[in-house]
C-alpha cells in the first residue's frame, strides 16, 4: 500500500536534548540503516496549528443541536454504541457523544455503506493492541521527553493499526466478489503506517523490558562495555577485600553492596584498621559495622559513576531523538488513529445492527420523480419502526432472562413488552404534519422516533423497522419537546416553549426537520391556535418537514386549506379506553378526555354538564362526522389485518411444503445411484456365491463319478439334482404379484396354483398337489419336497392349469404332448441327470441357419445318452431358429419333455432325453 504523502506543514518539537549532545555522533541512529533526521522549526509548527484549526459551530446552532440530542436521548443511542466498540478511544467517543454525523447526504451515504460491510464481517476485527495515544502525541509536540515506556505504547499501536488493515485485506480476498469490504478497506486506504519509525523504535528499544538496547548507538554499546569490564573489576576487587577481611575476624560474612552510588565492603568498626586508606561512606544503626570504600576500588568506583552518567546522557539523548521522531510524525500518527476510530466505530455500528434487528435506511429526494420505487409519492415511509431505546431495554431484560434460566425467574424478573411498532407515511407535497390524540396515546414517542433515526441515519446507524425504511436526508434536527420552564431565568412554561421557537425560526433551513410537541400550550387556547397557526405557515415554506403535536381540534382543520398540512391521529379503544399506540395517517383524533375521567370515577353530574358544553362548542355534526370516520377506518384496518395474517399464513405454508419437495428433490437422484449401486453390488456378490456352490456341486459330483461303482450312478444323479435344485430354489426372486388381494381371505386352494408359501426360506414359490385337508391343511411340492402347511400361511401367486399341458398343445405323429417338468416329477419314476448346465451338455444353436440349426439339434440329441438333460441355446433373434428348435423337441421320440426359457434363462430351452 502506497504511503500517504509527507504533509507540508509540522508541528513544533522543542525537545530537550543536553548541550553536550547538539553535535550529534554519527553513531547515534544515524547509521547506513537509518538516514539522519532533521528537526523543525517553531515557526513551522505554528503556521501547522493554525492550518489545522476548522471553522466553529455557530453558538445558535450548537445549542439548539445539543437541546435537541438530549431531548432525542441521543446520549443513550451512543452509550449503547460504545458497548459494541473495541477500542478506549471508541468508547470514550461514543460516551461523550461524539459519535461522527454525516454533514452532507453523501457522506451519511458512505457512513451507510461502512455500517453495511461491517455487519457482513464474518468476526469481530482484532483492535486488541490499539491504544489511545493522543496525549503522548501532544506531549512529544509540547517538548517533554518521552518515556521507553510511552514510545513502545505508540510502536504498539501503529503495528496494531497494521494488524487490522491486514486482516481487512485477507478478508477482502477471500470473498467471491472481493468489494464487500471495500468501504472499510477505503477507511485505512491512504493512511501511512510509518514503517520506517517502527523499524527505529524496535531497533532502540525493547518494548518487553522498557530498555534502551546497546545497538540504539555506536557510543552507548562502548560505553556499556566498558562499564561491564569495570564493574567486573570493581566486584572482584571487593569480593577479595570482603573475604580477607572474613577471614580475618572484622566481619560475621563476606558483605559487598552499595553506599551513596558507590560500591563498598562492611567492617566492624572495631577491625577498621583492615582496610588501610578506606573510605567510610555510612555506618548500620547500631554503629557498629562500617561501609568502607577500599583505597584501591576509589579509581573504579570513579569510573563507574563517570561511565554511568555518560551511559544515561546517552540514552536522554536516544530518547529525545526517538521522542522527536514520534513529534516530527505526529499529524500522520494523529490521521491513522483517527482512521482506526473511524473503523472501530463503524464495526460497532455494524454489531449494534444485528443486535437490535435493524435495516438500513436509504434518503429520498423530493425533487426527484422515480416512478419505479414503490410509494415514490411519499417522502417518509417507514414501515414497523421501534424506538430504538425502548427496544433495548427490552432485549437486554429477554437477554438477562435466558442467562438466569426459566427455572430461576421470579416475580421481580419481569420482561417487559416489546415496544408497538409504528407505521410513517408522509407525501412529497407534505411539509407540516399535525398529529393529535388523547394524552399518554404515544404522539411524543412517535415524533422522538421519527427524530431518533433521522439521527441515526444521518450518523451511518440502521434502525429496527420492516423492509426498506426511506427518509430525507435533514441537516438539521430541531425539536420543542418538554417543559422548558426556568424560575432562575424567570421563564414560564409558555414563555420557554415561545423562545425555543424563535430560536427554531432563526436557524432553520429547507433541509431541515422540527419536531415540536403540544405546539401553543400554556396559554389563551384561541391566542395558542392563533400563535401556532401563524408559525407553522411561516415554517412551511422554510423547511423540509415539520411534527408537530396537538390537543387543537382547529391545527387539524389546516389540512382542508392548505395541501402542505397533513393530519394524523394516535388510536384509542373506546371499548377499553385505554391508547393502542398505534398512528392513523390522514384522521384526526380525540382527546378523549371525558371518557377518561369516565372510566376513573368522576362525578357523573360534572361529566354531563362537560359534555354540554363540548356539543355547545363543537360544530354541527361535526362529532358524528369523525365518530362514523374513526369507525370505519377501524372496520377497514381489521379486514386488511385478517386479510394480511390470513395471507401470511399461507404463504409460510406454501413455503414450507416448497422448501419439503425442494429439499426431497435435490436429494432423490443421489438416493436412486445409491441405491442402484447398492443393489446392483449385491446381485453381483450373490452371483459369485452361486457360481461358487454351483461350480463346488460339479466337482463333488464328477469326482463321485469317477470313483464310484455303476450302480450307484442313480443315487449320485439324484443326490446332484437335489443339491442344484435346493440352491436355485434359494435364491428364485421374491417379487410376486399376489393375486386379488380383496380375496386372499377367502382364498381356497386347488391343485396345480402357484402359490408363496411363508417360512418356506428364500421367498421361493410351491405347486399345491393338495387340496385343504380336514385340519385346514393342504401339501404342495417345493422342487422335489412335499411339504404340509396351513392354508393362512401360503397366498395365490398364479392359478394353475390342471386341465391342460404345460407345453404347447400341438400333436405330431399321434404322439402324445411332452409334458412339463414338474407334471414328470410327479409321478417318480423317470430320474434325469442334474439340471446343471456344461459344456457337455450344450449345443450352442447361435448365429446358424435353420437348416444348419436343425442339423446340429438333431445330431446332438442323438449323441445324448440316455435320461440326460440337453441345453438348447437358441437365443432371441428373429425366432426362426427358436420355432425350428421347439418343433424339432415336440416331435423327436427321445425327448420326454422340455421346459421353456425362464426369467434366469432367456434364450435357452432345457430338454429331456430319454
Amino acid at each position: 500500500m502506497a504511503a500517504a504523502a509527507k504533509p507540508n506543514l509540522l508541528l513544533p518539537v522543542p525537545v530537550a536534548i543536553p548541550s553536550s549532545r547538539v553535535s550529534l555522533p554519527t553513531g547515534l541512529i544515524c547509521n547506513a540503516r537509518f538516514p539522519p533526521l532533521r528537526l523543525r522549526t517553531a515557526a513551522a509548527a505554528a503556521a501547522a496549528s493554525q492550518a489545522l484549526m476548522s471553522p466553529a459551530e455557530a453558538p445558535e446552532a450548537k445549542q439548539m443541536r445539543l437541546e435537541t440530542e438530549a431531548a432525542l436521548e441521543w446520549g443513550g443511542v451512543c452509550a449503547r454504541l460504545a458497548e459494541f466498540s473495541s477500542t478506549a478511544a471508541g468508547r470514550a467517543a461514543c460516551g461523550e457523544g461524539r459519535v461522527p454525523v454525516g454533514m452532507s447526504r453523501e457522506e451519511s451515504e458512505r457512513l451507510l455503506e461502512q455500517t453495511a460491510a461491517a455487519a457482513l464481517l464474518p468476526a469481530s476485527l482484532d483492535f486488541s493492541g490499539v491504544e489511545d495515544v493522543s496525549a503522548v502525541i501532544a506531549a512529544a509536540a509540547g517538548g517533554r521527553l518521552l518515556a521507553v515506556r510511552e514510545i513502545c505504547g505508540v510502536r504498539r499501536s501503529i503495528l496494531a493499526a497494521r494488524g487490522v488493515f491486514d486482516q481487512l485485506t485477507r478478508l477482502s480476498e477471500e470473498m467471491p466478489d472481493g468489494r464487500s469490504y471495500s468501504p472499510l478497506l477505503d477507511i485505512l486506504q491512504d493512511c501511512d503506517f510509518l514503517t520506517e519509525l517502527v523499524q527505529r523504535v524496535e531497533f532502540c528499544l525493547d518494548s518487553t523490558l522498557s530498555v534502551v538496547l546497546d545497538r540504539a548507538s555506536d557510543k552507548l554499546a562502548t560505553i556499556r562495555k566498558k562499564r561491564r569490564k569495570n564493574i567486573d573489576m570493581l566486584e572482584s576487587l571487593l569480593r577479595d577485600t570482603s573475604t580477607k577481611i572474613f577471614q580475618a575476624g572484622g566481619i560475621d560474612s563476606p558483605v559487598v553492596t552499595k553506599r551513596r552510588s558507590r560500591m563498598c565492603v562492611g567492617v566492624k568498626a572495631s577491625h577498621k584498621h583492615l582496610v588501610p586508606g578506606g573510605i567510610v561512606l555510612s555506618s548500620s544503626g547500631s554503629g557498629a559495622t562500617y561501609f568502607m570504600e577500599p583505597r584501591d576500588a576509589i579509581k573504579l568506583n570513579n569510573m563507574e559513576v563517570k561511565l554511568s552518567g555518560d551511559e544515561r546522557d546517552e540514552e536522554l539523548a536516544i530518547l529525545g531523538l526517538l521522542t522527536s521522531i514520534i513529534a516530527d510524525s505526529g499529524t500522520k500518527i494523529r490521521h491513522l488513529m483517527g482512521k482506526i476510530l473511524e473503523l472501530d466505530l463503524a464495526c460497532a455500528r455494524g454489531s449494534y445492527a444485528l443486535w437490535i434487528n435493524a435495516v438500513r435506511p436509504a434518503f429520498t429526494d423530493r425533487d426527484s420523480d422515480n416512478q419505479l420505487e414503490p410509494n415514490s409519492e411519499c417522502s417518509v415511509f417507514i414501515k414497523g419502526i421501534q424506538h430504538p431505546l425502548l427496544l433495548e431495554q427490552s432485549l437486554s431484560m429477554v437477554n438477562e432472562s435466558s442467562e438466569m434460566g426459566k427455572g430461576q425467574l421470579s416475580g421481580e424478573h419481569h420482561v417487559s413488552p416489546m415496544p408497538i411498532p409504528l407505521d410513517m407515511q408522509v407525501r412529497n407535497d407534505t411539509r407540516i404534519v399535525v398529529i393529535s390524540g388523547p394524552n399518554t396515546g404515544g404522539k411524543t414517542a412517535t415524533m422522538k422516533t421519527l427524530g431518533l433515526a433521522s439521527l441515526m441515519s444521518k450518523a451511518g446507524m440502521f434502525f429496527p423497522a420492516k423492509g426498506s425504511p426511506r427518509l430525507p436526508w435533514f441537516d438539521q434536527v430541531l425539536a420543542d419537546i418538554g417543559d422548558h420552564q426556568s424560575l432562575e431565568h424567570s421563564l414560564s412554561t409558555f414563555s420557554g416553549h415561545i423562545s425555543r421557537l424563535r430560536k427554531i425560526v432563526q436557524v432553520v433551513s429547507k433541509d431541515s426537520l422540527v419536531l415540536i410537541d403540544e405546539i401553543g400550550s400554556g396559554t389563551d387556547p384561541s391566542e395558542g391556535v392563533a400563535l401556532s397557526t401563524s408559525i407553522l405557515k411561516y415554517l412551511a415554506s422554510r423547511l423540509n418537514l415539520a411534527i408537530v403535536t396537538t390537543h387543537y381540534a382547529d391545527l387539524s382543520r389546516l389540512k382542508a386549506v392548505d395541501d402542505r398540512f397533513e393530519n394524523a391521529a394516535m388510536e384509542f379503544c373506546l371499548e377499553t379506553l385505554q391508547p393502542t399506540y398505534r398512528i392513523l395517517w390522514g384522521s384526526t383524533g380525540n382527546s378523549n378526555a371525558l371518557s377518561i375521567a369516565k372510566s376513573i370515577g368522576f362525578d357523573q353530574k360534572v361529566l354531563a354538564r362537560a359534555q354540554e358544553w363540548v356539543d355547545k362548542l363543537l360544530p354541527d355534526k361535526q362529532k358524528e362526522r369523525q365518530g362514523l370516520l374513526y369507525s370505519s377506518l377501524l372496520d377497514e384496518r381489521k379486514l386488511l389485518e385478517s386479510q394480511a395474517n390470513e395471507a401470511a399464513s399461507v404463504l409460510s405454508d406454501v413455503e414450507r411444503l416448497y422448501n419439503e419437495v425442494r429439499s426431497e428433490a435435490d436429494d432423490l437422484d443421489s438416493r436412486v445411484t445409491a441405491l442402484r449401486a447398492t443393489e446392483s453390488e449385491k446381485v453381483q456378490q450373490e452371483l459369485k456365491f452361486v457360481k461358487s456352490q454351483m461350480d463346488q456341486i460339479i466337482r463333488n459330483f464328477e469326482v463321485q463319478l469317477k470313483n464310484s461303482e455303476l450302480e450307484r450312478y442313480n443315487s449320485l444323479m439324484r443326490k446332484a439334482e437335489a443339491a442344484t435344485s435346493s440352491l436355485a430354489a434359494a435364491h428364485q426372486p421374491t417379487d410376486f404379484t399376489f393375486a386379488d388381494e380383496e380375496n386372499e381371505s377367502s382364498y381356497i386352494p386347488e391343485i396345480g396354483d402357484k402359490v408363496y408359501v411363508e417360512g418356506l426360506g428364500g421367498g421361493s414359490m410351491a405347486i399345491v398337489v393338495e387340496t385343504l385337508g380336514e385340519d385346514g391343511s393342504c401339501m404342495v411340492q417345493y422342487g422335489k419336497i412335499k411339504v404340509r402347511v396351513k392354508g393362512n400361511k401360503i397366498k395365490l401367486v398364479q392359478r394353475g392349469t390342471k386341465d391342460m399341458p404345460a407345453s404347447s398343445p400341438v400333436k405330431a405323429k399321434g404322439r402324445t404332448p411332452k409334458r412339463s417338468s414338474a407334471e414328470s416329477n410327479q409321478d417318480g419314476n423317470v430320474s434325469f441327470g442334474p439340471v446343471v448346465q456344461t459344456s457337455k451338455n450344450t449345443v450352442d444353436l447361435r448365429g446358424m441357419r435353420v437348416a444348419e440349426a436343425s442339423h446340429e439339434l438333431q445330431m446332438a440329441i442323438d449323441g445324448c445318452r440316455s435320461y440326460q438333460v440337453l441345453f438348447v441355446v437358441h437365443g432371441m433373434g428373429t425366432g426362426a431358429v427358436k420355432e425350428c428348435a421347439l418343433d424339432i423337441l415336440r416331435n423327436h421320440p427321445r425327448v420326454a419333455k422340455y421346459e421353456d426359457e425362464s426369467p434366469l434363462n432367456y434364450g435357452c430351452t432345457i430338454a429331456y432325453i430319454e
